[in-house]
C-alpha cells in the first residue's frame, strides 16, 4: 500500500504548522501511522547558518519521499508556499519511487488568510524572524495573490472563516472520503 500524502500549502503565517501538526495528532488518536515533515524543522537544523532556503526545500523534498517509501498510512508534508515547490516536490517523490509525478496518492490541502490576519499572528509570535517585518510579509501576500489560484488543490480553506479544529475535520473529512485513515 501506498501511503497518502498530505500537501499543507500556503503563505507564511497562514496557519500550515498548527494545521498540519493538529491533522497529524488527530490521525495518530485514530490509529494512523503518520509521519510530519515540516520544512521550517528541515530549515532550522542548519540555522542560522542555512545556505539557501532552497537548499532546505530540496532537503525537505528528499526526506518526503523517504518517508513516503515506509509502510506508513499518511505522510503530512507541510512548507510548500508555491507552485514550483509543489512540482518539486511531487518530482522528488516520483524519482524517489520511479513513477510519474501525477501518479501519486496526494490530498493537496491551499490554506489562505487575509495579509492583516497574518501580520497580527506574525507579530504575536516571538519567535518569528523576518516573517514579523511588515514590509516582507506584505511583498510575500502580493506574491501569494497572485500564485495561489496556481497552486494544486483538493481542498481550499481559510483560516480566517474557519477555526483550526474545522480545517482538520475537514481534511480529515477528505481523507475519509478517498478511503483514507482518517
Amino acid at each position: 500500500m501506498t501511503a497518502r500524502l498530505v500537501l499543507v500549502q500556503g503563505p507564511i503565517a497562514v496557519g500550515k504548522s498548527a494545521l498540519a501538526r493538529a491533522l497529524t495528532a488527530r490521525l495518530r488518536r485514530d490509529g494512523a501511522r503518520v509521519a510530519l515533515v515540516e520544512l521550517d524543522q528541515i530549515a532550522e537544523m542548519a540555522l542560522p547558518t542555512l545556505p539557501d532556503w532552497a537548499d532546505a526545500h530540496r532537503i525537505f523534498c528528499s526526506v518526503v519521499a523517504q518517508w513516503l517509501g515506509t509502510p506508513l498510512d499518511v505522510v503530512v508534508a507541510e512548507g510548500v508556499g508555491s507552485p514550483e515547490e509543489a512540482a518539486a516536490l511531487h518530482a522528488a517523490v516520483a524519482d524517489a519511487r520511479g513513477a510519474p509525478p501525477d501518479g501519486e496518492p496526494t490530498l493537496s490541502v491551499v490554506l489562505t488568510v487575509a495579509y492583516a490576519t497574518a501580520l497580527e499572528r506574525a507579530l504575536a509570535d516571538p519567535t518569528r524572524g523576518i516573517s514579523r517585518d511588515p514590509a516582507f510579509l506584505r511583498r510575500e501576500y502580493d506574491r501569494w495573490d497572485r500564485v495561489r489560484q496556481e497552486m494544486p488543490a483538493d481542498l481550499r480553506l481559510d483560516t480566517s472563516a474557519a477555526t483550526l479544529e474545522e480545517c482538520v475535520e475537514a481534511v480529515a473529512g477528505c481523507l475519509a472520503s478517498r478511503g483514507e485513515p482518517a
